[in-house]
């Protein structure tokens, strides 16, 4: 019965614990992939406003922004919501009365790592086949408003170039009429030949019923418009150059499609994103061959141009002969002939040999270029093949970076969870983006390129799941300083508090006793080791004995602080303040083991570091002998006199 109670105990725990990450999730995923929204819109929002776009055609670009950006958003939700679920739950207590029952941080964690699992999962599917289509949909949409004509709002007092071949400049415009005053037009139909300039008092501007083409409707102007050559006869220096309009009304048709027409989708073959992976291995395959046939190609073009190459139509046949000789090219001299020829033979030779020197080297130049494109899109294509694995895998790990993290920090709401949230998925970013963008250029390896942020996370997650699950207090600052200080040689101070509640006085008699003692101790240990010498290097690195003197006071000098912690004497408490942290170990050697000391010894830069470091620490450990000695004699007057008292 206790078994089976056990059990619907830790269901409903694990009911509880998915109830509450859910929650979160659903809001963190919407927040996200909204951010992430804003953030692809913003890139693009140059090239949407002012197209006049249907609600149902940014209703589709929408759609297909929010399908293609889910898996970026997925890791970012899950880290968010793993945190504020792990903190909310640490705040309230809950995860001390979990651990108390005798359930463990891993298996709180269970019903939610089976659900990560799922999302993972969840996640590469969504990129191998929804996210290919959605990639692909929204490219040629994209593509499509990008073409699509700008909608007319011409306005006051500057050139408007939304019209194809046209600049169309209004002074003024009435809204209510649709009347434009002061319209100038610079009219570019083909050539510079054809340009022509259009000054009229006022105009009006209505589109075609097809909305294929605009009415331009102009009074009171005049058309100057530049004159092709062949348009007239005779000569050019007594033909017209242009020709000049005026005109009281005139009609132009101007071609304007202000439709919504979407492009051909076979242009975006080519983009590996809009591929599944099976897709992307046929497309590998299918470049790994044309690169190689373009490799073959060169080759042999190579082989072709690599042959010796004679010019000039005055070398003799029997110098002709004798450089064309088998086993005798590579050390006949070319010099001999050369000098033999004519000044300006010689020059017209070196001329043709530059000439076809730049003609290769172009055409290498254009071959790079074809087998560089061709390694590119192969990069590309594996790089999104590598990335549809580590995008899902990032989930998984934003999860055991997030849910520890909640349960070590214990602080929910959306405070210190989204800020460190935005700090983990920063350091992804930049370590994912910069991967990849170096392994795109061919700089590293494309395993090595999308491997980076997952080589860095993985060991994070790691770390603060083991100190989670150890209840391990990972930011306590105050234990980094201590140890960075501690490492610096820096000193610490004593800080002792005076307690409101005191159960047991402390024992003043026996207390001045032991301190009396400790003086006497302190003062022999320092005579005795010639603390101001410098020690000798011999029995520093080699011939070290042990000596745990200075441990054995500073431990009994510990308890005696501890019991008169407990008095209420001001006095006393100020003077145990005073009492310095020493250091152990510092100055007897530089470390524990001795294979490592001898090792120091003979890396002259180290060795000499730390004996000086070593020197340093002895003349301070005497420092701190005379200053307990002087704090003793305190607190043994101050106690005498309280029992005077």
């Amino acid at each position: 019965m206790h078994r089976n109670y056990k059990m619907y105990r830790i269901k409903k725990l694990d009911i509880y614990i998915i109830k509450q990450f859910l929650m979160l999730f659903a809001g963190t995923f919407f927040i996200s992939l909204f951010v992430l929204m804003m953030q692809f819109l913003w890139r693009y929002v140059d090239d949407l406003i002012g197209k006049g776009l249907s609600m149902e055609v940014l209703a589709q670009f929408f759609w297909y922004m929010s399908l293609m950006l889910v898996p970026q958003a997925l890791p970012l939700a899950i880290l968010l919501a793993s945190l504020i679920t792990m903190g909310n739950i640490g705040e309230n207590s809950e995860l001390t009365a979990i651990k108390a029952a005798g359930i463990s941080l891993m298996q709180t964690l269970r019903p939610l790592i089976f659900f990560t699992g799922l999302i993972t999962i969840g996640s590469f599917y969504f990129q191998n086949d929804i996210g290919p289509k959605a990639t692909k949909n929204l490219a040629q949409l994209l593509n499509s408003m990008k073409q699509k004509s700008p909608e007319l709002e011409i306005p006051e007092g500057i050139f408007y170039d939304g019209i194809p071949q046209c600049n169309l400049y209004v002074q003024k415009k009435d809204l209510e009429t649709g009347m434009l005053y002061g319209v100038m037009i610079y009219r570019m139909s083909g050539s510079f030949e054809d340009a022509a300039i259009i000054l009229a008092d006022s105009g009006k501007l209505q589109s075609t019923a097809d909305k294929q083409h605009l009415l331009l409707t102009l009074y009171s102007g005049e058309w100057f418009e530049n004159m092709r050559r062949q348009d007239f006869s005779g000569n050019s220096g007594t033909g017209v150059p242009y020709r000049r309009e005026s005109f009281i009304s005139k009609r132009i048709v101007l071609d304007f499609d202000s439709g919504f027409n979407l492009t051909d989708a076979s242009a975006f073959t080519n983009n590996a994103q809009a591929k599944s992976l099976k897709q992307i291995s046929v497309a590998i395959d299918s470049m790994n061959h044309v690169c190689d046939s373009i490799g073959i190609c060169n080759r042999k073009y190579m082989e072709s141009i690599s042959t010796p190459y004679a010019y000039s139509r005055e070398i003799s046949k029997t110098d002709s002969l004798a450089a064309a000789k088998q086993g005798q090219l590579s050390t006949y001299s070319f010099d001999t002939i050369v000098s033999r020829l004519k000044p300006t033979d010689k020059r017209d030779a070196l001329q043709h040999a530059l000439g076809r020197v730049q003609m290769i080297t172009s055409e290498l130049y254009y071959r790079q270029e074809s087998t560089s494109n061709g390694d590119h899109m192969i990069r590309r294509h594996k790089l999104e093949a590598i990335n549809k694995f580590t995008l899902s895998l990032t989930c998984m790990i934003f999860f055991f970076i997030g849910a520890p993290l909640g349960a070590i920090i214990r602080k929910g709401g959306l405070g210190v969870p989204v800020i460190i949230s935005v700090l983990v998925f920063i350091v992804f970013y930049i370590l994912d983006n910069t991967g990849f963008r170096m392994a795109r250029l061919g700089a590293w390896p494309i395993w090595f390129g999308k491997g980076l942020a997952p080589a860095v996370l993985i060991p994070l997650a790691s770390f603060v799941t083991y100190k989670a699950n150890k209840d391990s207090m990972v930011f306590n600052m105050d234990a980094y300083r201590n140890a960075f200080m501690r490492l610096l040689g820096l000193r610490l101070k004593r800080n002792v508090a005076s307690k409101e509640v005191i159960i047991n006085d402390p024992d003043y008699s026996q207390d001045a006793k032991r301190l009396s003692i400790i003086s006497h101790q302190v003062r022999a240990y320092a005579y005795g080791h010639h603390l101001m010498r410098m020690p000798n290097v011999i029995n520093v690195f080699f011939r070290y004995q042990p000596d745990h003197e200075i441990e054995r006071i500073s431990a009994e000098l510990e308890e005696i602080i501890e019991d008169l912690s407990n008095t209420r004497d001001r006095f006393i408490m100020s003077y145990l303040n005073q009492y310095p942290i020493v250091s152990l170990k510092a100055h007897t050697r530089p470390f524990e083991r001795k294979w490592m000391n001898i090792t120091a010894a003979f890396i002259l830069p180290v060795g000499i570091f730390l004996y000086l470091r070593m020197w340093r620490f002895r003349l301070r450990l005497l420092t701190d002998l005379r200053k307990i000695r002087l704090t003793n004699e305190k607190i043994v007057e101050r106690i005498s006199k309280m029992d005077t008292i």
